[in-house]
């Protein structure tokens, strides 16, 4: 069937219905739609998932520091923690907190990222599926296949809600890259469709109503840790989802839901740094420091 990406249903059933993973089906639909051979499709987002790796690597420079000062070296801070065995909760959640920093810490500082879904939330993923692989050595075929699965997921998003934070708050963001993430891991551990479907709508719910309020209007604070966040979420939603916990309301309800929440919300709480934490007195006090 041709995909439209108008539901995660669509996607489950397309899946059930040809007896693939959504990862594989979502390959040969968009070389179709793109005319090109799968080979093609595949070799660029593996380049994508390489681009992911080394803004990890350069991410965890203590040094690293951004033009505004509010962020850079957390990421290599917990990073050594969990090397030394100073971390409290594991070492694949301290790695992947670890390597979420990292990557946003290192957009802060105009590092090359890819925005996946956006630039806010860039974190998120590389940080789930690259400490995934790190700690249990999958191979990097089955991660690149995960994001095929992790883009259907933010295709349906984008098209059905939003995931943009001026738009829809940071649930747009940080939510749905949550979502995409958790969608992965749930295939890459052997999650059926119905699980897949499960942890996207697990982890958006766990951020529905998220906020975006960047201090001085920059993609720092709390954006950051947000992402941190935004990968732990992932992994709860995963692993529910895979122990055959589904989510009571839908993924597709959850997804509107996500899109009548963010038209509520204030426009001051829409990246426009009016309200939350960007009005705190010291968010304030931050953004005349930066620019006068």
């Amino acid at each position: 069937m041709k995909l439209k990406y108008n539901s995660v249903e669509e996607l489950v059933k397309a899946s059930l219905s040809s007896n693939k993973k959504i990862s594989e089906i979502v390959l040969e639909e968009q070389a179709e739609d793109m005319e090109l051979a799968p080979e093609a499709v595949y070799a660029t987002m593996e380049k994508s998932f390489d681009v992911m790796k080394q803004s990890v690597l350069n991410g965890m420079d203590e040094t690293l520091r951004s033009p505004s000062g509010l962020s850079g070296g957390a990421a290599a801070k917990l990073k050594k923690a969990v090397d030394e065995g100073r971390n409290h909760y594991g070492h694949l959640l301290g790695n992947a907190i670890s390597m979420a920093l990292a990557v946003t810490e290192y957009n802060s500082c105009m590092g090359q990222i890819v925005a996946a879904p956006t630039a806010g939330a860039c974190g998120v993923i590389p940080a789930a599926l690259i400490s995934v692989m790190d700690e249990y050595d999958l191979p990097k075929h089955d991660i690149i296949m995960s994001l095929f699965t992790a883009s259907a997921i933010g295709m349906v998003i984008a098209k059905c809600a939003s995931i943009a934070g001026a738009e829809g708050g940071c649930q747009a963001e940080v939510g749905s890259a949550s979502a995409m993430a958790a969608a992965a891991l749930s295939e890459l551990f052997g999650g059926t469709p119905q699980m897949v479907s499960d942890s996207c709508a697990i982890a958006l719910k766990n951020t529905l109503g998220l906020v975006c309020d960047p201090v001085a209007g920059l993609v720092e604070v709390p954006c950051i840790k947000r992402n941190a966040m935004g990968v732990a979420n992932a992994f709860t939603a995963s692993e529910l989802a895979l122990a055959g916990i589904t989510s009571v309301i839908p993924a597709d309800e959850v997804i509107l839901a996500m899109k009548q929440v963010g038209q509520q919300m204030s426009s001051s709480l829409r990246e426009t740094a009016e309200g939350g934490l960007a009005a705190t007195p010291t968010g304030c006090r931050l953004c005349k420091k930066i620019f006068g």
